[in-house]
Parts: structure tokens; C-alpha cells; sequence
């Protein structure tokens, strides 16, 4: 397929343009790939019914070896000719299999068994070989990145305004725990989901002409396929436990689209506190603006807040999803297939992300600049807290007052502050370092440092024990 011929610009753009993430994703997220998932699937079944001596053991070896040689294009085309894709999928199968073993193939089951199983599969295999690697790749990013400038001061803000000092390591930290803890969501979430095999309503019918326990049946298929059975399910499986992790990758790339927004803001130029290393590479030939030659945009991280812009309107259709009329309708069976594209782009936001975080570089003298230049009026919130400590009884609107008088009179409020007789005698109270973060408000860090480095510590446990 001509890659310019694709209808998604998802497609067009990124999962065919850059062809070590196409060659990932494309076993977990193709339609190929879910065609062989459901063929997967089917053979499962036929090796369960063996076990329980249901199936000849060579007629489920016929079974899984026809199985593993299904092309989806033989499929498509018998779909096309009756109207049913797995019966479609098992028709293709019955032609490659002998007489004695075609009645044993999808015995039992109705589509959504084998369809909601293999779509369990898929999201379980992709999140396991793809997303947690790559997401704890990651979050090993941020954490070096946050251990090289644990120490590094630079000023908070908070509204777009200077708040008071930390360090660039200690807002990186928050990253680390936002995704951290969003990491540990998709891989509850992935665990969590489930197959089915309970039949056209859900209560076993065909089964339960087997077996007394039917359900034993179920749950020795999902078993082998490393699934869990629901508690209960129609025709299909609880809706939930695809919402739950479909909400979970859409919340890690919420935060993936907040740091994104602060990590270019701060490319800014009048913040400049994040540079670009291609801006400085002669070798480069690439190009920020059609008519202005000088540009060089922070255009990965906006595609990350782009792209999370594009898709977080789609969790809303997996919920949507949630309902289906009595034991089953087909309103979900369209929007359903969609998961697998979210999924995809999921993936090629941790991979862009990964990229431009390997592409930029604090600026460590222009943080320090930034805090130096505007480092007198957050001697506010220190003098505050002071002169409380010390008995004043109304310390936040003395404070704020000097505040306001050092902005009127244009002079330094660490200056200003010693001229006011009406505090002299409480900051005769403070100790010399209590008065040195007065004079020197950069060095009013709290603990930003020795919490970065714990929380880094924290999560390089934590990712070990999540088994990828």
C-alpha cells in the first residue's frame, strides 16, 4: 500500500513514515494482526477441547496448524462473499483441515467469544512486548534527568507568574511520579482485561450440553491463553475492562501532554531556560517557518499536546461503548476496532516524547539568570512566614505591603524591608540563616533537592517490580 493512499493522517505521517515503529507496532495493531489473533484464538479453543476430550488431539493439531497459515486476505474475501467475519475466519480454516476435524472447529462459540478474546489478547501481548518497555524507558529518562539537575536552582511559577525558587530536577520529579503512577495504572489495567467464552447469551447454553460446569471450560481456555474469565458476561465481556485501560492510556498521555506544554513554554524566548540542541547544530537542515529562516520550533513537543488533542475525544466513544442493548447489539461494533489505532498512537507518543526529551537541554545559566533577575519580590513569601514565626500579628499583609511599596518605588524589597522600623525588632529575632534567604532568596529551596533524589530512588524500585 502506497503509504499516501491511507484515509488517517496517523497512518500517512507517523506509523508509516518511520519504519522501526512501524515494524513494533505492526504485529499488535494491524488489521493483519487481528485477524491472526482471532485465527490465535480458534486454535486455543480446538486445543481446550482436546484436553477435554472433546477433539481428537490431532484433529486440534489439524485445527492449529490450518490456524497459523490463515491469510487475512482469503479472509477478507470470504467475508466479502457472506457478509460474516468469523464465520468467514472459520470457513477459511475448515478448507485447510480434514473432514473429522472441521465439526471441531469453533465449537461452542459465538463471534464475540472469539472477538473479545483476541482483542484481550492483542491490548495484554502489546502492552507487555511495546508500552511498558517503552514507558519504563522513559520514565528512566526523566528520572536521569532529574538526578543530572536535582540541585540546579531556577524559579517556580505558578499562573504564568514567578512564584518562589526550586530546581529544574524538582519539577522534572513531578513528571517521574505522574507517569510513574500512570505506568503502574496501564499495567493493572492490561492485567485486568479478559476474554470470554460463555456463548450467545452468556449463560453457557451450548456448553452446558458438555459439561456440568461449563465454566471450567472457560476458564482452562483463557488460562492457556495467560487471560482471565469474567465473573459473568452477555454475549459479550463486561465493557469495562477495555474502558478502564483505554482511560488509562489516555491519562498517562494527559501528562504526557502537560509536560509537553511545560517543557516548550520554557524554550520561550523570552524564558529560554530549555534549549534545542539542533538550534546550535550546523549540520542541521531543518526548517521552523516557511518565511522566517531564524525559526526553530518546539514542534515535537507540540505534536505530543497535538496528537493527545486528536484522540482524548475517543475515550468518550469507548465509553460510549459501554452500552449495548440486552445481551448484545452491533452499535459497538464499528467503534470498537478504533481501540487498536488509539493504542497505536499511544505508542508513537511515548516514542516522540522520547525523542525530544534526547533532543533538548537545560540551560542551567539562563535558570540561574531567570532566578537572579527576579529573585527580590519572592523575598515576600520567606519575610511572611518570618515575621509569623517571630509573633508578628499580621505578617502576610505587612509583607505584601512592603511587596507592593519595593514594586512603587522601584527598589529592592530585601532593602526596603531593613528601612521599616515597625519590623525592625523581629528581624532582630531571626537567626543569620533565617536572614541570609531574606537577602538571598535563591537559596530558599526547601527540600527540592533531597526530594527529587527521593522520589527518583522511589520509582527505580518501583520499576523493577513491575516485571518488564
Amino acid at each position: 500500500m502506497n503509504p499516501f493512499d491511507a484515509a488517517s493522517p496517523f497512518d500517512a505521517r507517523y506509523y508509516f513514515s518511520d519504519l522501526p515503529f512501524f515494524e513494533k507496532l505492526n504485529p499488535y495493531v494491524s488489521e493483519n494482526a487481528q485477524v491472526l489473533y482471532l485465527a490465535r484464538v480458534e486454535a486455543a479453543l480446538a486445543q481446550t477441547l482436546a484436553d477435554f476430550k472433546v477433539c481428537p488431539r490431532q484433529a486440534a493439531a489439524e485445527i492449529t496448524r490450518a490456524a497459523r497459515n490463515i491469510k487475512s486476505e482469503e479472509v477478507y474475501e470470504e467475508e466479502r462473499r457472506i457478509q460474516h467475519n468469523i464465520r468467514a475466519l472459520v470457513n477459511c480454516i475448515g478448507k485447510k483441515v480434514s473432514a473429522k476435524a472441521k465439526p471441531y472447529v469453533h465449537l461452542f462459540a459465538t463471534s464475540a467469544d472469539i472477538m473479545d478474546t483476541a482483542r484481550a489478547l492483542c491490548l495484554v501481548e502489546v502492552t507487555r512486548n511495546v508500552l511498558a518497555p517503552d514507558l519504563i524507558a522513559l520514565q528512566k529518562q526523566l528520572i536521569r534527568l532529574a538526578r543530572a539537575h536535582a540541585g540546579t536552582p531556577q524559579m517556580g511559577r505558578t499562573h504564568g507568574q514567578h512564584a518562589v525558587p526550586m530546581t529544574f530536577g524538582f519539577s522534572v520529579a513531578l513528571y517521574v511520579s505522574r507517569v510513574g503512577q500512570r505506568i503502574e495504572s496501564i499495567v493493572s489495567s492490561a492485567k485486568n482485561l479478559r476474554g470470554k467464552f460463555a456463548g450467545a447469551v452468556g449463560a453457557y447454553n451450548a456448553l452446558a450440553l458438555l459439561i456440568k460446569e461449563p465454566a471450567q471450560l472457560e476458564a482452562a481456555l483463557m488460562k492457556k491463553l495467560g487471560l482471565a474469565a469474567p465473573e459473568i458476561s452477555t454475549q459479550v465481556t463486561q465493557p469495562e475492562y477495555v474502558a478502564d485501560y483505554v482511560y488509562a492510556l489516555t491519562a498517562c498521555w494527559g501528562v504526557f501532554a502537560n509536560l509537553a506544554d511545560d517543557f516548550r513554554h520554557l524554550q520561550r524566548s523570552e524564558i529560554r531556560e530549555l534549549r534545542d540542541r539542533k538550534a546550535s547544530d550546523p549540520n542541521t537542515q531543518i526548517v521552523g517557518s516557511s518565511t522566517m529562516p531564524h525559526k526553530v520550533n518546539p514542534k515535537d513537543f507540540e505534536n505530543v499536546k497535538s496528537m493527545w488533542k486528536a484522540y482524548v475525544p475517543r475515550l468518550l466513544t469507548v465509553l460510549m461503548d459501554q452500552i449495548s442493548e440486552h445481551q448484545r447489539d452491533l452499535t459497538n461494533s464499528a467503534s470498537m476496532r478504533f481501540v487498536m489505532e488509539h493504542v497505536a498512537a499511544f505508542a508513537y507518543a511515548i516514542h516522540r516524547l522520547s525523542m525530544t526529551l534526547d533532543a533538548v537541554e537545560p540551560d542551567v545559566a539562563r535558570m540561574r539568570e531567570v532566578l537572579e533577575g527576579g529573585k527580590d519580590p519572592i523575598t515576600a513569601e520567606p519575610l511572611y512566614v518570618l515575621l509569623a514565626l517571630h509573633g508578628h500579628p499580621d505578617a502576610h499583609e505587612k509583607a505584601r505591603e512592603l511587596a507592593r511599596d519595593a514594586r512603587v518605588q522601584k527598589r529592592p524589597l530585601s532593602q526596603l524591608l531593613r528601612d521599616d522600623a515597625r519590623i525592625a525588632s523581629y528581624l532582630a529575632r531571626m537567626s543569620s540563616q533565617q536572614l541570609a534567604i531574606l537577602d538571598d532568596p535563591a537559596r530558599y529551596l526547601g527540600v527540592a533537592e533531597q526530594r527529587t533524589r527521593e522520589v527518583c530512588d522511589e520509582w527505580e524500585k518501583k520499576l523493577g517490580s513491575l516485571g518488564y
